[in-house]
């Protein structure tokens, strides 16, 4: 079995694609490099590949959006499992470098090292992954990338763990072509029913008719329905101004009877629809609700707070 990542060899979307072959027993894999995003939903829509491994959101910049577009662009690929990995980044230069004046890495990469990267004066330059800004790494530069690419790659290690946030987590999907999706679905639920798996699904809604309240009928369409929305994304129509897609995910697989009777809701309230992926979800990611005061925004202020702070932080 082939599967497609973004490439090169070494990037956290190889580790990721690693993963899930380890614990997809029984298959032998074949680890299959691209350059881009696109070049991997291509190759599953073609069949080229049997699956593809792309991330899709990190938990310090949020959702990836080559990624999102991707799905919300294509008829035929939709994702069908998901990875969860920690994520810690090391700082590499070339044997006998000379004086580094830049730092490399994904543009995400870049952002989840910034302290790093200001601390020593050294100029940003987005890469393609940061398994290719460690390839491609220059006497003058620093790459930033996971721990493999230094033993890859031939580079000596500057700095580890150089992330701004301890214990960042990036979710990644697993594709597939929408015809063996269903297939997949079927054995899954038969293997393991309803209420003993914990699901999540991806959903597009595009409202055909906008106006004040939209998104307001959209989420409390959720709400009657007792199916909880965990996070929403708008993306722009890329033809029409200021129409979007709202990309929600929602802890419950499609087939499950108060999905499709929302999924019935939205349908007959004249939104457009589309699936862009179901899959069991990850165990191990709770636990944040009782430290959540420690990840609010800076500045953020509650009903406890003095009046000052809270005229202050709301701008009464």
């Amino acid at each position: 079995m082939r599967i497609a990542y973004l490439g090169p060899e070494g990037t956290f979307t190889h580790q990721a694609a690693r993963t899930w072959a380890q614990r997809s027993a029984g298959t032998p894999v074949e680890e299959v490099p691209l350059g881009t995003v696109g070049e991997v939903h291509d190759a599953v829509s073609s069949g080229a590949v049997a699956g593809g491994v792309v991330a899709i959101e990190s938990s310090v910049e949020g959702h990836v959006v080559p990624s999102l577009d991707a799905l919300l662009g294509s008829a035929d690929v939709v994702a069908v499992d998901e990875v969860v990995l920690d994520v810690s980044f090391d700082a590499f230069v070339r044997p006998g470098h000379g004086e580094l004046t830049e730092a490399t890495a994904h543009p995400h990469g870049l952002a989840q090292c910034h302290r790093f990267v200001a601390g020593r004066g050294l100029t940003p330059v987005p890469a393609a992954s940061n398994a290719a800004a460690c390839r491609d790494v220059d006497r003058h530069q620093v790459a930033l990338g996971p721990r493999l690419c230094g033993e890859l790659y031939g580079l000596e290690t500057l700095a580890e763990a150089v992330e701004d946030f301890a214990g960042a987590r990036t979710r990644f999907l697993v594709l597939d072509r929408r015809e063996r999706a269903a297939e997949r679905f079927a054995v899954g639920r038969s293997a393991a029913p309803d209420g003993e798996t914990s699901w999540r699904t991806m959903l597009a809604v595009t409202p055909v008719v906008t106006g004040p309240g939209v998104l307001a009928r959209v989420t409390d369409a959720f709400g009657a329905r007792g199916v909880n929305m965990s996070s929403l994304v708008t993306r722009p129509l890329k033809a029409r101004q200021g129409q979007y897609v709202f990309v929600v995910t929602l802890d419950a697989a499609p087939w499950q009877p108060g999905v499709q009777e929302l999924f019935r809701d939205l349908l007959g309230a004249g939104d457009a629809l589309k699936v862009l992926g179901a899959y069991p979800a990850e165990p191990g990611e709770g636990g944040l609700e009782g430290r959540l005061a420690e990840h609010v925004p800076l500045g953020s202020v509650r009903a406890h707070d003095p009046a000052a702070v809270v005229d202050r932080g709301l701008l009464w």
